[in-house]
């Protein structure tokens, strides 16, 4: 059995290396964990107020829509107002559409960036102890 010179084995040695990456892959896989809870909280956060405005907006929209077709009838029929109105928002609804496709297709998946950041330095440290 070959000893070192505090006195431990080398299995000893790699027992307790073993136990401490152990530790180590557990405590960044823990990380890894909070920092997902902790995007995923704050993304759900955001949503809601998107949504509270989303519905504000629609109110408010609505209401100028109306404005609008009725302006519209001051010179033309009801019915050539809404629909003149409503072909425009139609449009609108579609271009907003694409550009908020290309958006979501653009963002890439949500990955714990500062837990893969410690891992790749564990993994550094570690192989340079074991070089020495």
């Amino acid at each position: 059995m070959v000893h070192t010179r505090e006195g431990h084995s080398t299995g000893e040695l790699v027992r307790q290396m073993s136990e401490q990456v152990s530790r180590l892959v557990r405590g960044e896989l823990r990380l890894a964990k909070i920092e997902l809870m902790e995007k995923g909280r704050h993304a759900g956060f955001g949503a809601g107020l998107l949504g509270a405005a989303g519905a504000t907006a629609l109110l408010g929209g609505a209401a100028l829509v109306a404005a609008a077709i009725m302006a519209l009838a001051l010179v033309l029929p009801g019915w050539a107002s809404a629909l003149i109105i409503g072909g425009g928002l139609l449009f609108l609804a579609m271009l907003v559409g694409v550009v908020g496709k290309q958006v979501v297709s653009s963002a890439g998946p949500p990955t714990p960036h500062r837990a893969m950041r410690s891992v790749k330095t564990d993994i550094g440290v570690v192989r340079e102890g074991v070089r020495r």
